[in-house]
């Protein structure tokens, strides 16, 4: 195939005010997102009381359910980003997502939790795959990986935040008991939580609209890719992708692993109520996992500039080495105090990935696949993050340990884990990716009628 022609540089990228708009609100959209997803985390005990589960039951709803359907939903989700509109994609997701996130606080049983959960996974799929396109058209190679850091911090943000504010609203929600609204009577805490947030996402929905489509350039803009084509360019890149998604996977399945199970670790072990650990864990959260993702971005970006064409994989594999020995400390810890020391740093390391990672799609993708590489990530990712990390805990806590305070050791045993077998997946993947960008310069496509 010939090269297609790379289109004009002149007004190829929008303003910087408007580039970092764009970047802001979907940053905002991610933290919204990312509160509705982890806020759950912090009211398991609740939930398992008034739903009569067990801990492997509330793993679901805490990871596999939303993520199964997160992901495969993201596919066909990604390819229409790519040919439609994706500022419209991601405002109707919200709102579908907003929706369930209400459904929940009505939920009274666990069938009905579920299906809820899975609705907000299936609204949220929208959102990532269309923002990594939009803010890799809005801006140069050179400041991608930190854009997209930017945007990325929304994980963290959004987790300290559900677990912050959750917190707070708990302790309030907790003092007032049980209330009664109207049309729909009595509704516990918890419920109001879910209530509360869906109504908040709702509202942002409209935001969304503030937000103008960047012109489509780079190699491949302007073309509609047929799926054999696209099929073959991800199996011609099949090594690169296994190592970077499956690593990345991995890193992400001891984050999730964590991040579901560290407040009940303090509830349990450390004795602390929930308003507690939501203020505490929020903060670290906040604070540590989104300096972990901006300095991750922002040392890829310099990388980059030297020259060094594989410079998020090796960051990705920095921040699983830094990450591993405190995850293995923080729960083995005596003091609450210096478990929470240790955790800052974990929470550090595995935030480094989560900038550079997807940054680091957009530099071997065509941008008319870059959406549907993309979703694809996120498919593996949150597969084996979302969906089995959570879970895994779970599972050694109740059938290889028997007993609800060994969560500690469940935390220690399986998320470092994970994390020794992304290190030896990223280490290995270096030299993939760095012949998957040569491979870049070489694709082209013959005109098609669409992009005449």
């Amino acid at each position: 195939m010939n090269p297609a022609p790379e289109p004009p540089a002149v007004a190829a990228f929008p303003s910087a005010r408007r580039a970092w708009l764009t970047v802001a609100i979907l940053m905002v959209a991610y933290v919204i997102s990312f509160i509705d997803r982890q806020i759950l985390n912090l009211l398991v005990a609740p939930v398992r009381r008034d739903l009569a589960i067990s801990d492997t039951q509330m793993s679901y709803l805490l990871g596999l359910s939303f993520a199964l359907f997160y992901t495969v939903c993201g596919i066909p989700i990604g390819r229409l980003a790519d040919v439609r509109s994706r500022r419209g994609v991601i405002a109707v997701g919200i709102v579908f997502w907003s929706l369930m996130t209400a459904g929940c606080g009505l939920a009274r049983s666990y069938l009905s939790f579920l299906l809820f959960r899975i609705g907000v996974g299936v609204g949220e799929a929208t959102l990532s795959p269309s923002a990594y396109s939009l803010i890799a058209d809005s801006f140069p190679q050179r400041l991608r990986a930190t854009a997209i850091s930017v945007y990325s911090t929304g994980i963290y943000v959004g987790s300290g935040l559900a677990f912050l504010l959750g917190g707070l609203i708990i302790r309030f929600a907790s003092e007032q008991g049980e209330l009664t609204l109207p049309l729909l009577g009595a509704v516990r805490p918890w419920q109001l939580v879910f209530l509360l947030l869906g109504a908040i996402g709702l509202l942002f929905s409209l935001l969304i609209l503030a937000i103008r489509e960047p012109l489509r350039h780079g190699v491949g803009a302007g073309v509609e890719v047929p799926l054999p084509v696209a099929a073959g360019w991800f199996r011609a890149n099949r090594r690169t992708l296994l190592h970077h998604h499956v690593g990345i996977g991995l890193v992400s399945f001891a984050a999730y692993g964590s991040a579901a199970w560290v407040p009940s670790f303090f509830i349990r072990n450390h004795g602390w109520d929930a308003p507690t650990v939501g203020i505490v864990y929020g903060a670290v959260t906040a604070l540590f996992g989104s300096a972990g993702i901006i300095v991750g971005g922002r040392l890829a970006d310099r990388l980059l500039k030297r020259g060094v064409v594989d410079a998020g994989l090796r960051v990705c594999l920095c921040g699983a080495l830094l990450a591993l020995p405190f995850c293995i400390a923080f729960p083995l810890l005596a003091s609450s105090r210096w478990a929470v020391i240790a955790l800052m740093p974990a929470v550090f390391g595995l935030a480094m990935p989560f900038g550079v990672a997807p940054a680091a799609i957009q530099e071997i993708m065509p941008n008319a696949l870059r959406s549907q590489a993309s979703a694809l990530y996120l498919f593996v990712v949150n597969l084996v993050g979302l969906g089995l990390g959570p879970t895994a805990v779970a599972l050694c806590t109740d059938y290889l340990f028997g007993d609800d305070r060994a969560v500690r050791y469940s935390l220690a045993l399986a998320p470092p884990l994970a994390l020794l077998a992304a290190s030896l997946l990223l280490v290995t993947g270096l030299p993939h990716y760095r012949a998957s960008v040569e491979r870049l310069k070489s694709w082209g496509l013959p005109p098609s009628p669409r992009s005449r």
